[in-house]
């Protein structure tokens, strides 16, 4: 957990959170880290092409109501990196991995990876030959201890809720694939509405969600290298 200028008492519960976004071309990645930021930091729309070709960082200002550290009201910061999707239609599988490595190096550095977003359509079925290769890319990508600090987030929930299931029911119903995937990151997802209309909503449930899983890993962080 990284704390701004812990000597001073204006400080002292200040947090930043860096995440970064995985995830198929279309998947929602951009969309998603918006959605997180409550902004519109990143381009989003419908097309028949790869939008996102390089990595770019995106940060929130200042929220508050997410607990309290010495007796004072915590804040938060989030900083989201949104990556180019996996596969690519015009970027190879080596070019998108140095991108994005270099894009942590650069942005997130020694104060490291809180956690990574692998970024799911809900309305979309998993593909066993679809995870295969993702999960490897991953693995590639942030080592040995992936699953720890991976999180599944599902984007277009609202297709959940205007279906005849509920988040817990889609999570039963879910075929052999995407349990395969759930059980290797111990079952920790978000869902998340992109077109929800009221965003403030949005973005503070899954934020968290999210300050949970850091709780959880202690607040530790990953050094990709």
């Amino acid at each position: 957990m990284e704390f701004q200028g812990e000597n001073t008492m204006s400080d002292i519960s200040k947090m930043t959170i860096n995440l970064l976004l995985l995830g198929r071309t279309q998947s929602g990645k951009s969309a998603a880290g918006n959605t997180l930021l409550g902004s519109t930091d990143f381009a989003s729309c419908l097309s028949p092409c790869s939008v996102t070709t390089s990595c770019r960082l995106g940060c929130s200002c200042n929220m508050s109501d997410f607990g309290r550290r010495q007796g004072r009201a915590l804040t938060v910061q989030v900083r989201v990196l949104d990556t180019p999707g996996y596969p690519h239609s015009s970027l190879s599988k080596e070019q998108i991995q140095r991108e994005v490595k270099d894009a942590l190096a650069q942005h997130f550095g020694e104060k490291g990876l809180h956690l990574a977003l692998l970024v799911l359509r809900a309305d979309v079925v998993l593909c066993e030959e679809e995870e295969a290769s993702t999960i490897q890319w991953i693995q590639e990508l942030l080592g040995p201890n992936w699953k720890t600090y991976t999180v599944i987030l599902f984007t277009h929930a609202d297709q959940i809720e205007e279906s005849p299931f509920t988040i817990e029911k889609y999570l039963l119903s879910a075929s052999d694939t995407l349990r395969k995937v759930m059980q290797s990151v111990q079952q920790k997802c978000i869902f998340i509405d992109n077109h929800a209309r009221i965003l403030k909503h949005e973005n503070l449930k899954a934020l968290r969600k999210i300050m949970e899983v850091l709780k959880q890993n202690n607040y530790q962080t990953l050094q990709v290298k």
